[in-house]
């Protein structure tokens, strides 16, 4: 994946930290077709990289993260001409998000602005999500006459469920502001603007300072216990910690210990 060839998407890399930023502002960072190629891409790439060892996804401008899909892709506007099928149908947004594509390297999403329907592609494979003060959430789905199925699916992963049916039910006739979905665990931060990439990078930078394979494997044990039966976690936790358990792990780990550097932690 080369960076100097993404249209629709800005990816840099400093310090362990990639920073992905959609890059279709003046189109409200709305999705295409070759914005969901060029995310699959970049994922595979960070999946691979080892340099890499957390991730911020933002978008360009203020007024929206992402808007869903780009309205001039769906097959006809007065869905007259639309057919479904659902033996081969793939949902269009399904490539976006991190897990996804088998990244599992930790993810923060910094929203800058409105995110709605599509949007929650990868907000819902985000691991930690943190908003600007005016960003505000909705899913419009229902509204224009489309079922919301995978989308308000994915944000379960972040939201109580009334929460999600609330705003799958009411469309465009409701937004959940920043400081709501901080009451309500959506995010775990709401910033001004100005502020909101600086935190984001700096919690992806504390991730990235820490031994990767402890990061990733504690990641991944976190998701899978959301997905399982208590007991199914417990039964698997020797599996999860097998990842991260190995010989130079636990050097490094011990080397952060023995340094006598001690962190001087934020507090939240």
């Amino acid at each position: 994946m080369d960076p100097t060839t993404l249209t629709t998407i800005r990816y840099e890399v400093a310090e362990g930290v990639a920073t992905i930023t959609l890059d279709r502002a003046d189109q409200h960072n709305a999705f295409t077709t070759t914005m969901c190629d060029e995310m699959a891409a970049t994922w595979a790439h960070v999946r691979e990289d080892d340099a890499v060892r957390a991730i911020v996804v933002t978008a360009a401008g203020t007024k929206a993260f992402c808007t869903g899909i780009d309205r001039s892709e769906v097959p006809a506007e007065d869905g007259v001409a639309y057919t479904f099928d659902p033996l081969t149908y793939r949902d269009p947004g399904g490539r976006l998000g991190p897990r996804s594509n088998e990244c599992w390297k930790p993810v923060i999403a910094a929203i800058n602005g409105m995110a709605c329907g599509g949007a929650f592609y990868l907000l819902g494979e985000a691991d930690i999500l943190i908003a600007a003060d005016h960003a505000s959430f909705f899913d419009p789905h229902v509204t224009y006459g489309m079922p919301a199925v995978f989308e308000p699916a994915l944000m379960l992963q972040h939201m109580p469920f009334g929460e999600v049916m609330r705003m799958t039910l009411l469309g465009n006739h409701e937004r959940i502001s920043a400081a709501r979905a901080l009451e309500i665990g959506l995010v775990t931060e709401v910033v001004p603007i100005a502020d909101l990439l600086p935190a984001a990078q700096r919690i992806a930078a504390a991730i990235a300072s820490q031994p990767p394979a402890a990061v990733q494997a504690s990641l991944r044990s976190l998701w899978a216990a959301r997905e399982l039966t208590r007991s199914q976690m417990l039964d698997m936790g020797n599996t999860f910690l097998h990842l991260a358990m190995s010989p130079e792990a636990l050097a490094q780990g011990q080397s952060v210990f023995t340094s006598g550097v001690r962190i001087e932690p934020t507090i939240r």
